[in-house]
C-alpha cells in the first residue's frame, strides 16, 4: 500500500450526547465530507481507512472518521453487530457534521467497510438522510437487506476477489439496491485488501465516485 498524505490539519473532535470521538479534516474548498463507517474490530485509528481518507482529502473533500461506539460498548461484542445501534450512531455524526460551522455546507457522503457497511447503508435508507453517496469496502451489506430498497444514494459495493463468501453477500445485496449501483470485484484482493495495490484500487473507485455524486439525491413525492 502506498503511503497517502495530504496538507490538511487532522483534529480529534467529540460528538455529544453519547461522547463518540472523531478525527476531522477539512480542506480548502471542500464541497463534500466523507463519514467513515468502521467495521469490526476497527476504528478512527485504522490505518487502512486513514490511508483512504488522506487520499479523498487531497481530492479536496473533508474526511470525519468517527468510533461509533465507546470504549465500554466496544468490549461487549454484540455491539460490533448491532447495525441499528451502528446505524443511529453514525446518523448522529452526520447531524453533528451539519451542525458544525467547518463542515454545515458540505453534501454528507459515507464510506463504509465490514459491518460499518450495513450501517452506512441503514441509515442513509432513513427519509430525509440526504446522503449523496456510499462507498463499501469488503463490506456486509447482506446485513441491512431489509432497508437496501429504500437506499436512495448512489451506492459503489467494492469486494476483493479473494474474498469468497463476501462475493456472494454483495451480490445479493446488489440485487436489492433500487438505486444506482456499482459492484466491482478488485482482482488478487482479500477481506482487508491488504495485497499490494488493492488499498490503492479501493481509492482509485472511492473518489470517482465520490466525485461524480457530490448532489444528494431527491427523494420521489408521494
Amino acid at each position: 500500500m502506498m503511503p497517502a498524505t495530504d496538507m490538511t490539519e487532522v483534529e480529534e473532535v467529540r460528538i455529544e450526547p453519547d461522547g463518540l470521538i472523531g478525527l476531522l479534516g477539512v480542506p480548502h474548498a471542500a464541497q463534500g465530507i466523507v463519514i467513515f463507517a468502521h467495521g469490526s474490530g476497527s476504528g478512527r485509528l485504522s490505518p487502512r481507512n486513514n490511508h483512504v481518507a488522506a487520499a479523498l482529502r487531497q481530492a479536496g473533500l473533508a474526511t470525519l472518521l468517527v468510533d461509533l461506539l465507546t470504549s465500554i460498548e466496544e468490549g461487549d461484542r454484540r455491539n460490533v453487530f448491532d447495525i441499528d445501534l451502528l446505524a443511529s450512531r453514525l446518523a448522529l455524526a452526520t447531524h453533528w457534521a451539519a451542525a458544525e460551522a467547518r463542515t454545515r455546507k458540505l453534501v454528507p457522503l459515507y464510506f463504509g467497510a465490514s459491518t460499518g457497511a450495513a450501517a452506512a447503508l441503514v441509515a442513509a435508507s432513513r427519509p430525509d438522510a440526504g446522503i449523496a453517496a456510499i462507498v463499501s469496502r469488503g463490506g456486509r451489506p447482506d446485513l441491512a437487506m431489509d432497508a437496501l430498497p429504500a437506499v436512495l444514494a448512489p451506492t459503489l459495493l467494492l469486494v476483493g476477489s479473494l474474498d469468497g463468501p463476501v462475493i456472494g453477500m454483495n451480490e445479493r445485496a446488489f440485487a436489492a439496491l433500487q438505486g444506482e449501483k456499482q459492484l466491482i470485484i478488485i482482482d488478487g484482493a482479500g477481506h482487508l485488501f491488504e495485497e499490494p495495490g488493492a488499498m490503492d484500487d479501493v481509492v482509485r473507485h472511492a473518489t470517482r465516485w465520490f466525485l461524480e455524486h457530490l448532489a444528494p439525491p431527491q427523494r420521489p413525492r408521494q
